[in-house]
């Protein structure tokens, strides 16, 4: 049974933590009170053999969940849930974290496996209200440590995978200089890494031809930002609607930047700049792997899922 109640939700991602306070809309969706972003990458590291969590790295994902509790609690929700993805989910000592994180804040964590984020993602992007005239579509949610591909069929589920194609893994992996330009080779490998990754794995683009692609996740959203910038519109005036043409072409534009000169692009915040042409390079692959000419943007993702779950029990 529903409750009216609100419920929160922290989202500690590869990249970044995100908090969201949610509500009951009344009619079965999700209704938005507050919601906050923390880039904290703890994930750095995350493209090794053997990835751990460093000790500076929990640090910075343990002050920004006890940040996002406390402007939670101003709310006072029913309940509170704290989910981890890809980096704790891969790291050696992802244990030690979740116990720094009970001692801490005495909130227990629950580390997701890819099954159980992708399906979540799937979960939210049908209490997104903007996305309810879509019956047979994909949807691909993009973080730090993993790429999430869906597929839906009638509005139901019909494939959930969870790839390792995070932006900040095959930055770590493929990008020879972060800190320079992104080269034609850098390009080259991100490419290849995720060719490779959809012909070992088990998704297939099996929908009817001209099924949408969704993409939610934070790489989309700053496209949306930069484009908003430019013209300047507010983020939520700027069409949901990406081209891939344009993704394209924001890429050649951000690849011959070092490092310094796109942290100063409006709209892109300094603490994405480096992993950023990666991210576009793989939302780029993504649209030549699946045949598609543009992408519809999502803001519901994960932390709705979880919401939506939540508001229901």
């Amino acid at each position: 049974m529903a409750h009216s109640l609100p419920v929160a939700v922290i989202d500690i991602g590869s990249n970044s933590i995100k908090s969201l306070v949610a509500g009951s809309d009344g009619a079965g969706g999700v209704a938005l009170l507050a919601g906050r972003t923390i880039d904290a990458r703890i994930s750095a590291g995350i493209g090794q053999a053997h990835p751990r969590l460093s000790d500076d790295g929990m640090q910075r994902g343990l002050a920004a969940i006890r940040e996002l509790l406390q402007d939670a609690a101003a709310f006072s929700p029913a309940r509170t849930v704290l989910v981890a993805t890809s980096a704790v989910r891969d790291a050696a000592n992802g244990a030690e974290f979740a116990a720094r994180i009970i001692a801490s804040t005495g909130c227990e964590l629950r580390i997701l496996s890819g099954d159980e984020e992708a399906g979540l993602i799937g979960r939210g992007l049908t209490v997104d209200p903007h996305l309810a005239d879509l019956q047979d579509f994909y949807v691909f949610d993009l973080g730090g440590g993993s790429l999430e591909c869906l597929a839906f069929r009638g509005r139901r589920g019909e494939q959930a995978l969870s790839l390792p194609l995070g932006c900040v893994r095959l930055t770590e992996r493929c990008v020879e200089h972060p800190e320079g330009p992104f080269s034609e080779r850098d390009r080259a490998r991100v490419a290849e890494a995720c060719r490779d990754a959809f012909e070992k794995s088990s998704f297939r683009f099996s929908l009817p031809a001209g099924s949408p692609a969704v993409f939610a996740g934070g790489t989309v959203t700053t496209v949306r930002a930069i484009i908003g910038e430019e013209s300047r519109l507010p983020l939520l005036e700027t069409s949901p609607i990406i081209p891939v043409g344009a993704l394209r072409a924001l890429l050649e534009e951000t690849a011959r930047l070092p490092l310094p000169a796109r942290q100063q692009i409006p709209g892109l915040p300094a603490s994405r700049a480096d992993v950023f042409p990666t991210a576009l390079a793989t939302v780029l692959a993504v649209a030549e792997a699946g045949g598609f000419s543009s992408f519809r943007h999502s803001f519901h993702n994960l932390r709705y899922g979880l919401a939506a779950e939540l508001l229901q029990s």
